[in-house]
């Protein structure tokens, strides 16, 4: 895996009827290349992928790929609290052309022990192989933390284990993973808000939410700091550390979407159990990216596409 930089950690766009909206997808996804995203990330914790059905999940990642046409790296989110169906999940995966990673982050709900977190994701890795696996350690989302140590023994055990996305939010935690594995091995903030610090400390990059609203802003802070351009890196991170904050005012996805549903490219539409933000949210949402700039993206009055 040579893939650093910034990935965007892309929503699926919904029409009002619920179905998956592919021309938006395929034209957010152009979008995202064109400001110079350097991979993207389909059916993740973004994507609203716990909501997709099985058929959707495939046709999303199909989709994503087919709009890339080659031009970054796709990522496949891979994610299961039982692990059977997680590798009936990536039998599917693997017939997928032009998959180029699988992201897959801890069983959720179930809260495995460290022994049965190493099995799941070793599992899944003797699955996709040669696919390389993106470990996504998410505790806030899974009620499980997975610990460097366990991390270390499965690079150890799966040679195609070659990343980690890490959003524990604990710099400390990503620095025993960076300090812990070979060089070789990749280590993603999964936090937008925590990109530099993680950067400062070994990380190669950054699986961004706030990317979906911001691609080409957020990819130059990401490449400012990769190339030691600290200054640059800094004032992008300061300019934008409100939009970071806001993207979690309600739960994710649902602030991004509705940004980017004020920016004309989809609707807000999210699935249940998820809601969109209440009024008083998206009237701060509304107010905060017209401050930043973001609306000037919305069509003009008239032109605006009926989602």
């Amino acid at each position: 895996m040579n893939t650093t930089g910034c990935g965007t950690a892309i929503v699926t766009p919904f029409r009002a009827d619920g179905v998956i909206d592919e021309q938006a997808l395929w034209a957010l996804v152009n979008w995202q290349i064109e400001s110079g995203i350097d991979f993207i990330v389909a059916c993740g914790s973004t994507g609203e992928a716990a909501t997709l059905e099985e058929d959707e999940w495939l046709q999303t990642v199909r989709i994503v790929i087919e709009a890339a046409a080659g031009r970054v790296p796709v990522w496949a989110g891979c994610t299961h609290n039982s692990t059977r169906t997680l590798l009936r999940m990536a039998a599917q995966l693997r017939q997928v052309k032009g998959v180029s990673a699988v992201l897959s982050a801890n069983p959720y709900y179930n809260k495995p022990t460290q022994e049965g977190q190493y099995q799941h994701f070793l599992a899944l890795a003797k699955a996709v192989a040669p696919l390389p696996v993106c470990l996504y350690n998410v505790p806030g989302r899974t009620a499980v933390n997975l610990e460097p140590e366990t991390v270390v023994r499965l690079i150890e055990a799966a040679p195609n284990i070659q990343a980690i996305k890490e959003a524990s939010g604990k710099l400390p935690q990503i620095a025993a993973v960076l300090h812990g594995a070979p060089r070789t091995f990749k280590v993603f903030s999964g936090d937008d808000n925590m990109a530099l610090a993680a950067i400062a400390t070994g990380a190669q990059g950054l699986i961004s939410v706030a990317s979906n609203e911001a691609p080409e802003e957020v990819s130059r802070m990401i490449h400012a700091a990769l190339e030691n351009q600290w200054s640059e890196a800094r004032e992008i991170e300061r300019r934008y550390m409100r939009l970071f904050e806001a993207n979690f005012w309600e739960s994710n996805p649902s602030p991004v979407k509705t940004v980017l549903s004020l920016m004309g490219k989809c609707s807000n539409a999210v699935r249940l159990p998820l809601v969109p933000p209440t009024a008083t949210t998206r009237a701060r949402l509304e107010r905060l990216a017209g401050e930043m700039g973001l609306l000037k993206f919305a069509p003009v009055e008239g032109d605006l596409r009926m989602f």
